[in-house]
């Protein structure tokens, strides 16, 4: 068997699991939903829990036969707006949604969006946090909080338009980040692969589109990254800043998420030696 007949055999299969899979899902669905819950009048005669296949098609206007093939996971065409119809006419939760279009292979069209609103809890975090620098970060480097102690290694934050309260603009352009960054090069490689890979889920989104266009003619260097088309996941390392009149500060950083996706996160920089804890504790006596 030629690689090429192994690779479709493969996904042929993957598709069918998918397909009974959903087949499955929409039964479970279905049958948990009562008539009176959708505005049906309720029925005696029900050899079944739930509603009829033949109900949700009417309810989601779609074809019997169609909606009955979807759930005997046949190979048919599904859309994402018969999609929609269907999980609004299930009662579907967002998880449930979501596992549906997944399971279909198609794209929401509402998709729900979390909110990345910094809560009471995360910015009190973010002060017991001090004398160590933390940030709140999203998927597109943008500092949607901070505290004090991240100032020292950033600069004044509130100073500045909220466009340019980005780890990327910041490290590219003239700012008091990028001065103070050491290993600046390697870095800038780093976060610019990583933004890569963030954006292939957001590349038609125009907020994304716009803070590369603005990157790319902020600075050749970032323009030179781009075009390599590197790409790297996010991870946890080692910073390092000379700041003046303290000197050099040797950072471990570390991602916490605060969601079920990896978007909006936390980002704490622990000391990595005595040293530099002595350094952070004059540096914070200072002000």
């Amino acid at each position: 068997m030629s690689l090429a007949t192994t690779s479709s055999a493969s996904a042929s299969t993957s598709a069918d699991i998918r397909r009974h899979e959903l087949a499955a899902f929409l039964r479970s669905r279905r049958e948990r939903i009562s008539p009176e819950q959708v505005g049906l009048p309720p029925t005696s005669r029900r050899r079944t829990p739930g509603l009829r296949r033949e109900e949700v098609a009417l309810l989601a206007a779609v074809g019997v036969t169609w909606y009955t093939w979807l759930e005997q996971g046949r190979a048919i065409q599904v859309s994402s707006q018969v999609l929609d119809s269907v999980a609004r006419t299930l009662l579907l939760d967002r998880n449930e949604r979501a596992h549906l279009f997944a399971l279909a292979g198609a794209e929401d069209p509402t998709p729900v969006v979390d909110c990345p609103t910094v809560t009471p809890a995360v910015r009190l975090l973010l002060d017991q946090l001090e004398p160590m620098p933390a940030l709140v970060l999203n998927s597109r480097y943008d500092i949607l909080a901070h505290n004090r102690a991240y100032t020292r290694i950033a600069g004044d934050l509130e100073a500045m338009p909220f466009e340019d309260r980005n780890v990327l603009w910041l490290a590219f352009t003239d700012s008091y980040f990028s001065s103070v960054l050491v290993d600046r090069e390697a870095a800038q490689e780093a976060i610019v692969a990583r933004f890569r890979a963030a954006m292939a889920e957001h590349s038609a989104e125009r907020v994304w589109t716009n803070l590369l266009q603005r990157l790319r003619e902020a600075s050749p260097d970032f323009e030179a990254l781009w075009a390599r088309h590197e790409v790297e996941g996010l991870g946890n390392g080692l910073k390092r800043f000379t700041i003046p009149g303290v000197g050099l500060l040797r950072f471990d950083y570390t991602n916490l998420w605060l969601g079920p996706n990896a978007h909006t996160r936390l980002v704490a920089y622990t000391p990595v030696d005595e040293e530099t804890r002595s350094r952070l504790e004059q540096l914070n006596a200072a002000e």
